[in-house]
């Protein structure tokens, strides 16, 4: 991002939205992987900030975990959440936003939105089950995909489908208010 042409408005927007996804992930159900409003979050400022903007917010959302913050689910923080079983679907939030990043100008309805945003879940799942299998081979447990999937993806599929579209839902309604406010 060129700082020169990243104003206050900017900071304070990607800022917000680091903090709005350290207060959704803590919103959490423990399982294997936990079921948090994480990923409401990420949709919400990718689809609020824009592409490069909502990246940017994950990034900071990420170095406030890695330096001890607990802004990860279960209050965790520091390097091993990011490295442990899980921390594939962590990192994976960047398949997210990067993807709307770079498809973001050819996006022209909601529906193109959604579906990209989506098609990122898709491969944050991909990315987080192949670390979630390759970590617990390592520590011994030999966990095939399909077991990796039952328990770390398929659960999440339809709540992380209706995060989305709430998201958009939120995301409409938060664009039409600041209008009127401008």
């Amino acid at each position: 991002m060129n700082m020169r042409k990243t104003n206050l408005s900017d900071l304070t927007h990607i800022a917000l939205f680091a903090a709005v996804m350290a207060v959704c992930s803590w919103i959490s159900v423990p399982m294997t992987v936990p079921f948090t409003l994480q990923t409401f979050g990420v949709f919400l400022a990718v689809r609020l900030l824009g592409g490069k903007k909502g990246t940017v917010a994950l990034m900071l959302y990420m170095l406030l975990g890695l330096v001890g913050l607990p802004v990860f689910s279960g209050f965790k923080s520091g390097p091993a959440a990011l490295i442990g079983p899980t921390g594939g679907y962590l990192v994976g939030f960047f398949l997210i936003s990067g993807l709307y990043w770079a498809l973001e100008k050819k996006l022209e309805n909601r529906f193109l939105k959604d579906a990209v945003l989506y098609a990122g879940l898709l491969l944050c799942y991909a990315l987080g089950t192949a670390w979630f299998v390759y970590l617990m081979g390592l520590k011994g447990s030999q966990v095939s995909v399909g077991y990796a999937l039952s328990v770390c993806v398929l659960p999440f599929m339809i709540p992380d489908f209706a995060k989305l579209v709430l998201s958009d839902l939120a995301a409409s309604q938060l664009t039409r208010a600041l209008k009127r406010l401008r």
